[in-house]
């Protein structure tokens, strides 16, 4: 049997759409100083980091983020260069060999200091498609063409892209982004503000286990079903109209009868796949938050997202809520977290 873990505690970031000047450390170090003032903790029997080098253009900069942690006396450490959603998986792997109660997991990333679009296209393989150059929107644009030749519609998109970001404008952490105007094409079937914003900013949760997990938190968040599925890598034997692994993860998840479901959805389109790839009813209230399409800053978005999703348990708002994220072109790898009060 799995040892029963909980999120305790989230904070995240004002997060901002230009450089504000600050460094990886100086952006994280409020985030680190309000989760230990909300959890009264110190020091964490594990920590763990999802950040990602290219974005500042410097090899093992998870080391310097350390500084806003606090690395002496040692700590049990780890980092994953990837979403800190995937952090927080490895984390809750930690808790379960049941030496350690409690686990600091944290995000953070600054997208505005060079060419995301560039950036992410060295995700791709490096043999067959990283050499032709293909950026993550026209990537991007590719699957949100397959969804609408599978029966779908443009305005499905733009509903999505404007409920985003009025909801965006009510989340005092989000950016305050205009309604969807008649803008031409970023690339076509996409528009603007189809595509997730340029966006600074840093997230942490923390997790713990058992009595302690009651201890730090009145309404702690239970996670009842974890799972992560990954596709092939090659888009040319993937059906773009649809994600096969986010609906496997979802299953194994158990994402049923959830009330409130935050998407890592960096384009319109990817919201309505994953609704249906993971069976969300209609009534399920997907991203309230505003999603990536309102913030979305790179290695801290998928964990916002289940941060997020634990904040309506903490409030009492919600009974069984659901955080997804997402990793690679075109929703190749996908995270679903169930939680529950």
């Amino acid at each position: 049997m799995s040892r029963d873990v909980a999120v305790v505690a989230f904070a995240q970031t004002e997060h901002t759409g230009e450089d504000a000047g600050l460094t990886e450390v100086e952006l994280l170090a409020p985030v680190i100083t309000e989760i230990k003032q909300t959890t009264g903790l110190n020091r964490f029997g594990f920590t763990c980091s999802g950040s990602l080098d290219y974005l500042a253009g410097a090899p093992f900069s998870f080391v310097s983020a350390l500084d806003t942690v606090g690395a002496w006396p040692p700590i049990s450490e780890s980092h994953v260069e990837m979403d800190g959603a995937w952090a927080l998986y490895e984390a809750w792997v930690r808790l379960q060999h049941g030496d350690v109660d409690t686990a600091l997991v944290y995000g953070f990333g600054k997208s505005s200091q060079g060419s995301l679009r560039e950036i992410m296209t060295l995700q791709l393989d490096p043999y067959y498609l990283a050499p032709l150059g293909p950026d993550q929107v026209s990537l991007a644009a590719l699957q949100a063409r397959a969804f609408l030749d599978a029966g779908h519609k443009e305005d499905d998109l733009r509903a999505v892209a404007a409920r985003s970001r009025e909801a965006g404008r009510a989340n005092p952490y989000a950016l305050d982004l205009p309604d969807p105007a008649d803008e031409g094409y970023e690339v076509a079937p996409l528009r603007p503000y189809d595509c997730a914003p340029i966006t600074d900013g840093a997230a942490a949760v923390v997790l713990a286990a058992g009595d302690r997990a009651r201890e730090l938190s009145e309404r702690p968040a239970w996670i009842r079903g974890i799972d992560h599925r990954i596709e092939a890598h090659s888009l040319g034997v993937r059906d773009l109209s649809r994600s096969e692994s986010a609906a496997l993860a979802a299953a194994k998840a158990g994402a049923r009868d959830v009330e409130v479901a935050e998407l890592h959805a960096q384009f319109s389109h990817e919201e309505l796949i994953l609704r249906e790839a993971i069976g969300l009813a209609d009534d399920v209230r997907v991203n309230p938050s505003g999603g990536p399409l309102a913030a979305n800053p790179v290695m801290a978005t998928g964990l916002i997202r289940v941060g997020e999703a634990a904040s309506w348990i903490h409030r009492g708002e919600a009974r069984r809520t659901l955080g997804h994220a997402a990793s690679g072109p075109c929703l190749q790898h996908n995270l679903v977290c169930v939680l529950e009060a």
